[in-house]
């Protein structure tokens, strides 16, 4: 005789799943939220404007329609019969003081955790998917790696610096 089956309903079988991440998030303590003192040191900070002004260069980010949390962007140009790479980092350090709040719940922390229902950002998300994000439009500091590649793809030429992009 063949094993009798237990069909769940789709809202059934939700639940049990967001029942059963909930239990993983407490079991390994996985943060929820950033207490008052982070909040309110990342809606204060302010980075420095970088001098140097690359906001002509038409960067584009490689994310998910919708995506808020672009952290990175790059530019290919043709140079001979090479390219000039730029890959920028959005300045997130700018925002942080050193030993304050921030950053040290970003150190305890250690990184921004991707879970099958959601993400745990390493940084408040006014931060991470607003005022550091390199958001389209929005003029952000940033750090700009510049590598040169011969024809071959050999590095020739690299540098990095503070740089204010679009």
């Amino acid at each position: 005789m063949p094993a009798r089956h237990t069909h769940l309903s789709p809202r059934s079988a939700h639940g049990q799943l967001a029942a059963a991440l909930a239990a993983l998030r407490t079991e390994f303590s996985v943060p929820d939220g950033f207490a008052e003192p982070v909040l309110a040191e990342a809606s204060e900070a302010s980075p420095s404007m970088p001098e140097r002004d690359l906001r002509d260069i038409g960067f584009v980010t490689l994310d998910p329609t919708g995506s808020r949390d672009l952290d990175q962007a790059f530019h290919l140009e043709r140079r001979g019969e090479g390219l000039l790479v730029r890959y920028a980092i959005a300045d997130l350090p700018g925002f942080v003081r050193p030993g304050g709040a921030l950053d040290l719940e970003a150190r305890r922390r250690g990184q921004t955790l991707y879970l099958p229902d959601g993400s745990v950002p390493l940084h408040p998300r006014l931060l991470s998917e607003g005022r550091a994000s390199l958001l389209p439009g929005e003029d952000r500091a940033a750090f700009v790696w510049s590598v040169r590649l011969d024809g071959s793809g050999a590095v020739g030429e690299a540098r990095v610096e503070r740089a204010l992009i679009r």
